[in-house]
């Protein structure tokens, strides 16, 4: 298989490590800055806070984003955290992204989850495989 892991042949298989951005205030200096910035906000599973060039803030989830060929062509969508319908802003209205302090999912992967049962089930606590609730 050449250095590939073959999963039948593991017990765990390696995850995707997630880029710790929780507090990172990007700078927006560039149009690639600002892109790679959206692009991370998109992947990430917490709130963002967008100020905008008209002195606007919006903070909520990103849930998309549309890549187009300009600034003006491309937008991402939030979801807003204060429950407000779904809003959309061109990327060329942004002027600075923040992102949340505080990631929901992070210490959430699998081999958390495998590393708490195992420990639960060595000090003799009941170990379910029940999912946690979610907070």
């Amino acid at each position: 298989m050449d250095g590939q892991l073959n999963p039948d042949q593991l017990e765990v298989v390696p995850g995707f490590e997630h880029e710790r951005l929780q507090g990172w205030v990007p700078s927006l200096a560039t149009e690639q800055d600002l892109r790679i910035a959206l692009e991370k906000a998109f992947d990430y599973r917490g709130d963002v806070t967008i100020a905008l060039k008209d002195g606007a803030i919006v903070e909520g989830y990103v849930y998309d984003r549309r890549a187009g060929k300009t600034l003006a062509d491309s937008l991402v969508r939030i979801l807003p955290a204060d429950g407000t319908p779904r809003v959309n802003i061109p990327y060329s209205e942004i002027a600075r992204l923040v992102f949340s302090e505080r990631d929901p999912a992070a210490g959430k992967s699998w081999e958390a989850w495998v590393r708490k049962y195992w420990e639960k089930r060595g000090k003799g606590e009941t170990a379910s495989i029940e999912a946690e609730e979610l907070r």
